[in-house]
C-alpha cells in the first residue's frame, strides 16, 4: 500500500467517524429534550394543583374577612347611632335652655321698657310745669320792659333838655365838644404811646445786645479748635543721605521727572537726611511726599517708575479724600449728603483759607452753628440744618470748575445742584451778604464763620494773597494754545510751562515763553522777577512682544 491509499483511507475513516458521532449526538439531544419536556409537564401540573389549593384558601379567608368586616360595620353603625342620639339630646337641652334665657331677657326688656315709659311720663309732666312757670316769667318780663321803655323815653327827653342848656352855656354844639375832647385825648395818648415805645425800644436794644453777646461768648467758650497755620513746604525724612543721589538721578533726570509729574519744587540741599517739598497746593505736596515714600521703599527710582508711582498715588489720594469726607460727615452726624458734596468736604482737608485749614474751619463753624442754634432755642430740625450749612458754607472754595463766580455763589449753585434744602443753600450763598438772607439759620452761619476766622492765630492774610497770586500765574499760562501743564515754582519766582510736542515747535516754544512773560508783566503785580521756562519733550514709545 502506498502513502496515497493510506491517506485516502484515513480521510474516509475520519468522515465516517464524524457522521456516526453526529448521529449519536442528535439521538442524545432528542432523548434529553424528551426528558426535559416530561419534567416541565410534571412541574406545570404540580403548579396548577398548588394554585388551585391557594385560590381555595384565599377564597375561604376572603369570606371570613367579609364576615368580620360586616360585623365591625354593624357595631360601628350602632355606636354612631347611639352617639348621634346622645348629641341630639344634648343639643335639644341646649336649645331649650337658650329659649328659656331669651324668654327671661325679653321679659326683663319689657319690664325696662315699662319703667322707661313711666319715667318719660313723669318728665313730660315736669316739662309742662316748667313751661307754665316760664310763661308766667315771660309775661312778667314784658311788663317790666314796657316800664323800662317809658323810663328810657323820659330820660332821653331830660338829656336833650340838659344838652341844649349846656350848648347855650358853653356856646358849642354837642358834636363840637365831643370832637374837641376826643382830639385832646388822642394827642395825649399819642405822646404817651411814643414815649412808652421809645423806652421799650431802648430797653429791648440794650437787652438784645447783651443777650447776643452772652450767646456768642457761650458758643465760643463751648468750642475749642486748633489754630495752626498751614505751611507751603513739607519735609521728607530720609534714612540716609545716600538716598539723595538716587532721588536726583543721573544729570538730575529723576528729580526733573518727579517735579514735572507732581508740579512741586523739590529742594535737595545740605539739610541732613531731609528733602524739602515746596508748593502752594497741599494736594500736590502730599502726592509728591507719598510718591517719594514709595519710591524710596521700592528702591527703583527712574523716570518711568516715577510716572507710574505718581499716577497710583494720585488715585490713592482721591480715595483718601473720599474717606476723609465720609468720616467727617459721620463724626458730625450729618446724613443724606450726596457723594459729590462728600468728596468736596474731603478736598477741604488739602485747602487752606488765609492759612487756616479749610476742613477744620468748616467743622468748627458747623459745631458753632449747632451750639448757637441750641442757645437761641431753635427746633432740632433747624439745628441740624444750621450744622449742615456750617459744614458746607465754604464748599465753593474747592470747586473744580473754572468760573468767575465768588466761592459763596458757586457754593449755593453746587448745593442746589445736589439737592440740598433751600435753607442750607441760602445760608451758603448769604454768609458774605452776596444774596438776601431768607432763613433764620443764614445769619447764624455768617456769625459762626466770622467767629471761627476771627480767633487769635487762626488766619494769616499774607498766605491767602500769595496763593491767589500763584493761581493767577498758572491761569495766565494755561490760557495759551498747546499748553499741557503749568507749575509755579520757587514761591512764584519761576513758572514752568509743559507744552504738547505735536502742537508747539521749538521756535514756537521760544515765542510762547516771551508772550507769557510779557502778559505777566502787563497784567499782574508781583515782587522781583518771574522766570518763565517752556519745556517741550518728544517721547516715542514702542512695545516688543
Amino acid at each position: 500500500m502506498d502513502a496515497t491509499s493510506l491517506a485516502i483511507g484515513a480521510v474516509i475513516g475520519i468522515l465516517v467517524g464524524v457522521l456516526i458521532g453526529r448521529f449519536l449526538l442528535e439521538k442524545i439531544n432528542k432523548e434529553r429534550q424528551l426528558e426535559l419536556d416530561r419534567k416541565a409537564d410534571e412541574i406545570l401540573k404540580s403548579a396548577r394543583e398548588n394554585a388551585d389549593t391557594k385560590v381555595q384558601e384565599a377564597e375561604r379567608k376572603a369570606g371570613q374577612m367579609v364576615e368580620k368586616a360586616k360585623k365591625e360595620s354593624e357595631q360601628i353603625k350602632s355606636n354612631k347611632i347611639a352617639e348621634a342620639k346622645k348629641h341630639f339630646i344634648n343639643k335639644r337641652k341646649e336649645f331649650e335652655n337658650n329659649c328659656k334665657k331669651r324668654e327671661l331677657k325679653l321679659k326683663s326688656s319689657e319690664d325696662k321698657a315699662l319703667e322707661r315709659d313711666k319715667i318719660s311720663l313723669t318728665r313730660e309732666r315736669e316739662i309742662l310745669k316748667k313751661e307754665t312757670a316760664v310763661q308766667k316769667i315771660r309775661e312778667n318780663l314784658n311788663q317790666q320792659l314796657e316800664l323800662v321803655e317809658v323810663k328810657l323815653e323820659t330820660l332821653n327827653n331830660k338829656e336833650s333838655e340838659y344838652l341844649s342848656q349846656l350848648e347855650k352855656i358853653a356856646k358849642l354844639t354837642a358834636q363840637q365838644a365831643k370832637d374837641e375832647l376826643l382830639k385832646n385825648i388822642k394827642d395825649k395818648a399819642d405822646a404817651e404811646a411814643m414815649a412808652y415805645v421809645k423806652d421799650r425800644f431802648e430797653e429791648a436794644k440794650m437787652s438784645a445786645n447783651k443777650e447776643a453777646k452772652k450767646i456768642v461768648i457761650q458758643s465760643i467758650q463751648r468750642m475749642a479748635a486748633e489754630h495752626t497755620i498751614e505751611n507751603t513746604v513739607s519735609v521728607f525724612r530720609l534714612d540716609s543721605d545716600d538716598l539723595k543721589g538716587q532721588i536726583i538721578g543721573r544729570e538730575g533726570r529723576n528729580i526733573r521727572a518727579l517735579e514735572a509729574a507732581t508740579g512741586v519744587e523739590i529742594i535737595v540741599d545740605d539739610t541732613p537726611e531731609a528733602v524739602i517739598i515746596s508748593s502752594f497746593d497741599p494736594i500736590r505736596r502730599e502726592v509728591c511726599r507719598l510718591s517719594l515714600q514709595r519710591l524710596v521703599a521700592d528702591g527703583r527710582i527712574h523716570p518711568a517708575r516715577i510716572e507710574e508711582i505718581v499716577a497710583k498715588t494720585k488715585k490713592q489720594i482721591e480715595e483718601q479724600i473720599m474717606e476723609i469726607g465720609q468720616r467727617t460727615v459721620i463724626d458730625l452726624n450729618i446724613h443724606g449728603l450726596q457723594a459729590p458734596l462728600i468728596r468736596m468736604v474731603g478736598r477741604m482737608r488739602f485747602r487752606s483759607s488765609y492759612g487756616q485749614n479749610l476742613l477744620k474751619h468748616s467743622i468748627e463753624t458747623a459745631k458753632l452753628c449747632a451750639i448757637m442754634s441750641a442757645e437761641l432755642g431753635l427746633s432740632s430740625r433747624e439745628i441740624k440744618l444750621a450744622k449742615r450749612a456750617g459744614l458746607l458754607h465754604d464748599i465753593g472754595k474747592v470747586g473744580e470748575e473754572e468760573t468767575e463766580l465768588s466761592h459763596a455763589l458757586l457754593g449755593i449753585k453746587m448745593c442746589e445742584r445736589h439737592g440740598e434744602k433751600a435753607a442750607v443753600s441760602n445760608a451758603v450763598g448769604a454768609h458774605h451778604d452776596e444774596v438776601e438772607m431768607k432763613f433764620i439759620i443764614s445769619p447764624i452761619v455768617q456769625v459762626c464763620d466770622a467767629i471761627s476766622g476771627a480767633r487769635p492765630g487762626a488766619r494769616r492774610e499774607i498766605l491767602e494773597s500769595y496763593i491767589e497770586r500763584i493761581k493767577e500765574l498758572e491761569q495766565v499760562a494755561m490760557a495759551h494754545d498747546g499748553v499741557q501743564k503749568v507749575y509755579a515754582m520757587q514761591a512764584g519766582r519761576e513758572l514752568r510751562v509743559i507744552v504738547e510736542a505735536d502742537k508747539v515747535s521749538d521756535n514756537k516754544a521760544e515765542e510762547l515763553s516771551f508772550l507769557i512773560s510779557q502778559q505777566i508783566q502787563n497784567e499782574m503785580q508781583y515782587p522781583g522777577q518771574i522766570k518763565v521756562t517752556v519745556i517741550r519733550e518728544k517721547r516715542s514709545v514702542a512695545f516688543a512682544r
